[in-house]
């Protein structure tokens, strides 16, 4: 796969089969000032989202604490704060709003690019099976004691990664002829998994526990800390960097794999790297959070409408708006109740499902 054929690739003005073009005179803002605008907006809504809370800190107080874990006292514009008010930001909030960034980033990207690879503008994070192959460990680890001491995020990790892996066997290593062909073939491992994971439920679990892993299933973010959120965050930033260099490949995809083959992409390698990546950001995201709806598949089609479809800017684009657009569902799903908090997966179906309609009425027109 050279880097000129992949370049080669990447659509300049003619629409992809099966998606209407820009309406004639339709002008975009420039890329470099659309990042420079989100990189922007992820900043601040990191910084403010750390201010919400049962305790009023102020802004620089947050800043401040921040700098001085990071060992960059100097730069504190603020004295130190009671410890309570410390572990408060470091502990408890300022690992949670990081969470709630690096699990945006994940769905959104991993939605754009199994959109790419499948053609299916519905495609998203959960199309291979992942989340339900990482509900199913984490009721495995929950109900029936399974590995000892591990933990429900670890896992929910190792039962996406198991149900992904079933997906590969079951597509002969990503050899397969038609982007339906893996549509069809994540559904059919979405579904069995679903089916162990009710009938765990069903044989194993009594209410409270049953109680407490529907919640868990509904997408949470109430469990970050620092311990299992800097695993999961390495893991997300790894990914999202590394499905940058497939960028080439991903628009030569939009114009269909035998296209792609003829630009010179490996189109078996590519699909199988991509999907590879894809797996494992969503298991990592669906183990801290659990399954989180609509991010995916909402924040790639919306990003699209700003920076149109060439995937160097539509990745990055699209990491930086899920990261911002959790960040705040988060921020609403633990105050707008208080003490009482919604599922984040909850408030991301209230807010997408008509976001996603008019996204669907502008890409028409």
């Amino acid at each position: 796969m050279t880097t000129s054929a992949l370049k080669s690739a990447a659509p300049t003005g003619k629409p992809a089969p099966g998606r209407p073009p820009a309406p004639v005179g339709a002008r975009r803002p420039p890329t470099a000032a659309l990042s420079f605008l989100a990189a922007a907006g992820l900043l601040v809504s990191v910084v403010t989202a750390t201010l919400f809370g049962s305790a009023d800190i102020h802004a620089l107080d947050v800043v401040s604490t921040i700098l001085r874990h990071i060992g960059l006292d100097s730069l504190a514009p603020t004295s130190p704060l009671p410890g309570l008010h410390d572990a408060l930001i470091w502990e408890s909030r300022f690992p949670r709003v990081l969470l709630a960034a690096a699990v945006g980033m994940a769905l959104a990207v991993s939605g754009a690019i199994l959109q790419a690879v499948t053609r299916n503008p519905l495609a998203d994070p959960y199309l291979l099976g992942v989340s339900s192959g990482a509900s199913t460990g984490a009721v495995a680890v929950l109900l029936l004691g399974v590995g000892g001491s591990i933990s429900l995020s670890t896992g929910a990790f190792a039962g996406g990664l198991v149900s992904f892996g079933v997906l590969l066997v079951l597509l002969g290593g990503g050899r397969v002829a038609s982007p339906s062909r893996v549509v069809l073939t994540g559904v059919l491992v979405s579904q069995f998994f679903a089916a162990v994971t009710s009938v765990v439920l069903m044989v194993s679990g009594d209410a409270n526990s049953t109680r407490g892993f529907t919640y868990w299933l509904l997408g949470t973010l109430a469990g970050a800390r620092w311990e299992g959120t800097a695993v999961t965050i390495v893991i997300i930033l790894a990914g999202v960097a590394a499905v940058q260099f497939f960028a080439p490949a991903l628009d030569a995809f939009t114009f269909g794999w035998d296209s792609a083959e003829t630009l010179g992409v490996n189109v078996t390698a590519a699909r199988v790297w991509l999907m590879v990546l894809t797996s494992v950001m969503t298991a990592a995201a669906v183990a801290a959070s659990g399954a989180i709806g609509f991010i995916g598949l909402l924040v790639p089609h919306a990003v699209r409408i700003l920076a149109g479809p060439t995937h160097r800017s539509l990745l990055p684009l699209s990491a930086i708006a899920g990261a911002v657009f959790l960040i705040w569902v988060d921020v609403f799903a633990r105050t707008a109740f208080a003490p009482h908090e919604l599922p984040a997966g909850v408030i991301t179906a209230l807010l997408g499902a008509p976001a996603f309609a008019l996204v669907l009425k502008r890409l028409e027109s």
